[in-house]
């Protein structure tokens, strides 16, 4: 019996027997909604291009994996199909996998443009328009797809990441505004997350500051004494979104940086 049998008979999850899917599950943020929403008793479909790191994952969190290059468009609607064919269902989406080259303006190719809008912008498209039909049938479900504070306010060394988190965040608000007057009860919201504790943090600290965080003798105690918030913070919001507790959130962006946009902004 897995771990999330085991919880799933000893109480009632948040999420229980929902059925989600999760991409760029196999590290960082998805891995930790996975872990996060598979100790809530959801039913978990986990996809990435990391085919062992992402079995390890499901097999931690009682899950499928699929292997899957999100910006694919046929890959969508085989895993749409596959789902619906074993589960009868689709309740959560949520768009998490994504790259983030270190290029400001003046140093991003058009290779390194096209293949960030590719991973994170034509996947969250891709999936919420096979979602959606879905998600309709089985009364509603709830879209998160994963964008960034640099999303909101631009972060210079992160041009196209930037962009293409900004576009997530007008398309999941035009989403919402779509299923609202559809009235088909799917709720589509952004998540802006900061600074956590994900590889690809570690990777601007190293590349841009010199500071290996994961070299330094309590990784733990560097990440708490610089500000960083961990990926659990993150899970815990989506794991809000995809409940019934957030039934009348619908085109929020949801921000989990700790008050550095606002900051920001004072300066």
């Amino acid at each position: 019996m897995t771990t999330s049998d085991q919880l799933r008979t000893s109480r009632k999850g948040r999420v229980e027997d929902k059925v989600a899917i999760i991409t760029g599950a196999a590290s960082g943020l998805g891995r930790a909604d996975a872990l996060r929403l598979g100790e809530e008793g959801a039913r978990l479909i986990l996809t990435d291009i990391d085919s062992d790191a992402g079995a390890e994952v499901a097999k931690a969190c009682g899950g499928e994996f699929v292997a899957q290059d999100v910006g694919d468009e046929a890959s969508w609607t085989q895993l749409i199909d596959s789902t619906m064919a074993s589960h009868g269902r689709l309740d959560i989406l949520v768009n998490n996998a994504g790259i983030a080259p270190i290029a400001n303006i003046e140093a991003t190719t058009t290779d390194v443009w096209r293949d960030v809008m590719r991973v994170h912008v034509d996947s969250t498209f891709f999936g919420c328009r096979a979602a959606l039909p879905a998600m309709t049938r089985g009364g509603g479900g709830s879209i998160i797809n994963m964008s960034s504070v640099a999303g909101l306010v631009g972060i210079s060394p992160y041009f196209a990441y930037s962009a293409a988190k900004g576009a997530i965040r007008a398309m999941t608000k035009s989403i919402a505004a779509h299923c609202r007057a559809e009235k088909n009860g799917v709720r589509c919201n952004s998540v802006h997350p900061g600074s956590i504790s994900t590889p690809m943090v570690h990777n601007a600290l190293k590349t841009l500051g010199g500071f290996d965080m994961m070299d330094q003798p309590d990784p733990e105690a560097s990440r708490i004494a610089l500000g960083i918030g961990e990926p659990l913070d993150v899970a815990n919001m989506v794991l809000f979104l995809s409940s019934a507790e957030s039934k009348h959130v619908n085109g929020a962006e949801l921000v989990i940086d700790n008050g550095d946009t606002v900051d920001q902004v004072k300066r």
